[in-house]
């Protein structure tokens, strides 16, 4: 399927600018623990998906930029010299990552693109990440730019910050650059060192049911969540001057100041905290093979979502709580930002069709939708298309 995609953006951007591409591969993500807690300078467990936002691209020699959206049929024309805020959102992401690079000092000329893909909009598969590091890492190649990985996904997530307004945290930039295939992403990111962990069972995958809930909310609700927890800190660092993120917080130390805050600041304190420690224990139940205690972190991370920090929704409750006793299932929850898009869930390979129609006929009958499902696997980050693999299609 994916090798159909690319070649059809390739045949588009032919077709529009009649001249030969360079190609490249920008995957989605997801994330298996560590919600929320990216921008709580805390610790995530990300992995790159085999869904990804497929780019074709070249150089021009004035200052205009042609951009085509293959997924919704929709152009838009810019100049390098030139940049405003568009009525089309689906342009910003991309004028973002241009935006930065003129910030920095980088010279670049026009360019023209076409770009579309198979990460889904609005499930929580961060297919904006893939649309900025990836046209960061093409331009950064069509123009030999020179910009080392890390910088180019400090820029990614400036686009997205600065241009596009939502205040995301490093994590869905980074593992779109740094992916591996079989391997989950540890990322620290207050230090933005990494490590990586084996993710290879032969007898399990990692399924995503999308509950069909755009999370339209999420970009203001994540931006509030932010706001709460900054006043968290600063309650904290009253008496703990020291602390500059709630990555510095313990549970005891979190435990003094039960009553000395909000209970809404409190709540969203507590699960950033609570999270923390879990990413750390799940990845080492990575390093034991231990996918059972994987799975039960994954539940407690789900209800943490729910009660305390209050970003999930009745139909992502639903898809988590009817698999919870099920036979063949060793984790979900709600994944993303929130408000809707993907429960994240890990089942064992023999038992995956009896569940997939298990949740089909149980979503249905309760809310009449029929949620997609996504079997993924994982794989590495963005990349370019080699040529040859091109002349293969």
């Amino acid at each position: 399927m994916t090798i159909n995609i690319s070649s059809a953006i390739e045949r588009k951007f032919e077709e529009l600018f009649n001249e030969k591409p360079v190609l490249f591969r920008s995957p989605g993500r997801v994330n298996l623990i560590g919600e929320h807690t990216d921008y709580n300078m805390g610790f995530v467990l990300p992995a790159a998906i085999d869904r990804a936002i497929y780019f074709a691209i070249t150089p021009r020699s004035d200052n205009e930029c042609s951009l085509y959206s293959y997924d919704m049929d929709d152009s838009y024309k810019f100049r390098v010299s030139d940049l405003k805020f568009s009525e089309k959102n689906w342009a910003n992401y991309l004028m973002g990552v241009v935006d930065q690079l003129v910030k920095a000092g980088y010279k670049l000329n026009g360019f023209n693109c076409v770009f579309g893909g198979d990460i889904p909009i609005g499930a929580g598969l961060s297919s904006s990440a893939a649309i900025e590091a990836g046209l960061a890492y093409a331009l950064n190649y069509i123009f030999n730019l020179g910009i080392d990985k890390l910088t180019l996904v400090k820029l990614a997530q400036k686009a997205e910050n600065e241009f596009v307004g939502v205040k995301c945290g490093i994590m869905d930039q980074y593992i779109n650059i740094f992916g591996e295939e079989e391997k989950v992403l540890k990322i620290d990111c207050r230090s933005l060192e990494y490590e990586y962990f084996p993710f290879k069972f032969e007898n399990a995958s990692i399924v995503l049911f999308n509950s069909g809930v755009s999370h339209s909310l999420a970009s203001s609700e994540y931006n509030q969540r932010k706001k709460e927890c900054g006043e968290g800190v600063e309650i904290i660092r009253k008496k703990y001057n020291h602390v500059g993120s709630l990555r510095d917080v313990s549970v005891e130390m979190l435990d003094e100041f039960k009553f000395r805050m909000n209970s809404v600041i409190f709540k969203r304190c507590k699960y950033v905290v609570e999270e923390n420690q879990r990413v750390l224990n799940a990845c080492s139940s990575l390093e034991k093979g231990d996918l059972i205690t994987f799975g039960s972190l994954m539940y407690l991370t789900h209800e943490g979502l729910r009660s305390e920090y209050e970003v999930s929704c009745a139909k992502l409750n639903f898809l988590v709580d009817i698999l919870k006793d099920k036979p063949g299932v060793y984790g979900s929850r709600m994944m993303g930002g929130g408000f809707g898009g993907c429960t994240i869930n890990i089942i064992e390979n023999d038992s995956i069709d009896e569940i997939t129609l298990f949740v089909l006929k149980s979503y249905k009958d309760k809310f009449n939708i029929d949620p997609e499902i996504y079997v993924t696997k994982i794989s590495g980050g963005t990349n370019i298309i080699p040529v040859n693999e091109n002349a293969e299609r």
